[in-house]
């Protein structure tokens, strides 16, 4: 399994025969230059997106008509992105799993956050904000999306037991790193942590230090553009 950090909260994981992206924001992330973005989506056979803010869901679209990858994620979000052109994925809810191609698959859980956007320049919910719990290849992954430390993290990490984080912790927007580290060290048992929406703009955090110097007994990896990390 490779996991490649695309920026921010977007990444390109690479598990089992299928190459999943998650939020894939490429127009305007400024960790991700231009020359990058046909790496960046090659190949892609799926799309999940966690919720409906512009960093996450501005290219999918475009990425999902190019490379054909479909789109999957909650009902109303996924549903408008299908109308606007992309491949049809599955719009499921929270507490569904689907299935990403033969082995892997993908279930829905909660985030606290928010998931709206612009239609005819009025803000528009698209349903709840989420996260997912990715499965194959020996591993489970919990991908928090945007959110805070909340109490639907316990009976998360109690039935899945996922071994990978993949957490918010940039602060302002979503969990800092002090409270990525609280809630992973309380909720969870994860081998491995990988932080992200964070380094992007000032305004967010733009070291894990915090976080590792948290977790001790877990092994922390900041995250390169597009360097594998191979589990």
């Amino acid at each position: 399994m490779n996991i490649l950090w695309l920026g921010h909260g977007s990444f390109r994981i690479e598990i089992e025969d299928q190459v999943v992206l998650v939020d894939p924001w490429l127009s305007g992330n400024p960790m991700l230059g231009e020359e990058k973005h046909s790496e960046a989506t090659q190949g892609a056979t799926h799309i999940l997106a966690t919720h409906a803010h512009f960093d996450h869901i501005a290219d999918v679209v475009e990425i999902s008509k190019t490379t054909g990858a479909p789109v999957s994620g909650m009902y109303e979000l996924a549903n408008h992105l299908i109308k606007q052109g992309a491949v049809e994925g599955m719009a499921f809810n929270l507490g569904g799993t689907i299935s990403l191609g033969d082995t892997v698959t993908a279930s829905m859980v909660p985030a606290s956050h928010s998931s709206t956007t612009e239609v005819s320049d009025l803000p528009v919910s698209m349903g709840s904000e989420t996260g997912f719990i990715l499965r194959g290849e020996g591993h489970t992954i919990y991908i928090s999306g945007d959110t805070g430390i909340m109490a639907d993290m316990d009976w998360i990490g109690d039935y899945y037991k996922p071994d990978v984080g993949i957490l918010s912790a940039g602060g302002h927007f979503t969990m800092g790193m002090a409270e990525a580290a609280y809630a992973a060290k309380r909720y969870f048992d994860f081998k491995t942590v990988i932080p992200c929406h964070y380094r992007t703009f000032p305004l967010l955090e733009q070291s894990a230090e915090v976080l590792a110097e948290g977790l001790p007994d877990v092994q922390v990896i900041e995250p390169e553009v597009l360097v594998p990390i191979r589990l």
